[in-house]
């Protein structure tokens, strides 16, 4: 690896709308997987689903803003293994919420 200093421009700005962009995404399906869970009525499956579907929802809010907040320094880290699985395991549950509140 050369000695170059990063350009701490507009590659870190992009990659935080893209971060950005992909909480507001996650947003939408889970309050969509919400609504899809209640919309027979109020149920205890359906409350289950719904919550379940706040909570991955905080999971993966919380690691976007770490990830945001990461990338505003010179030197941003790269994304901890954690964080990748943590971003994966919510996206995947996400969408299997999605096919059951569906089915």
């Amino acid at each position: 690896m050369t000695g170059r200093v990063r350009d701490p421009g507009l590659q870190p700005e992009r990659t935080r709308l893209a971060w950005r962009r992909t909480t507001l995404t996650c947003t939408v399906v889970a309050v969509l997987a919400g609504k899809q869970a209640l919309q027979r009525g109020v149920t205890p499956q359906g409350v289950v689903a719904a919550g379940l579907s706040a909570l991955v929802w905080l999971g993966f809010l919380v690691v976007a803003h770490r990830r945001i907040l990461a990338l505003s320094t010179a030197r941003p880290a790269p994304l901890s293994l954690r964080g990748a699985a943590t971003v994966a395991v919510c996206t995947i549950a996400l969408a299997a919420f999605a096919v059951a509140a569906v089915g």
